[in-house]
C-alpha cells in the first residue's frame, strides 16, 4: 500500500486519507471527476503535494482493477 494513503478510525470516519490529513482521497478523485487540474487542486488545498493526487488515482485504480469472472 501507498504509505501516501491512510486510515485512522477516528478520522473521516475511517475512509482512507492523504497522509493522515483530513483530506479523503474520495474529495480528491471528485475534483478531478470535476475537471480540475493538478494545478488548480493543488492551488486550492495547498497542503496537497502532486503525488498525493498520483496516489489517490493509484489506490483508486487497485479497487478498479480485479478479474470480472464469466459463468
Amino acid at each position: 500500500m501507498n504509505d501516501r494513503i491512510t486510515f485512522n478510525p477516528r478520522r473521516c470516519g475511517g475512509r482512507p486519507c492523504i497522509r493522515g490529513m483530513r483530506i479523503r482521497v474520495i474529495d480528491v478523485l471528485d475534483l478531478l471527476a470535476a475537471v480540475l487540474s493538478i494545478e488548480a487542486i493543488l492551488d486550492e488545498m495547498p497542503d496537497l503535494k502532486r503525488d498525493d493526487i498520483v496516489a489517490a488515482i493509484q489506490y483508486a485504480k487497485q479497487g478498479m482493477d480485479h478479474p470480472v469472472i464469466a459463468a
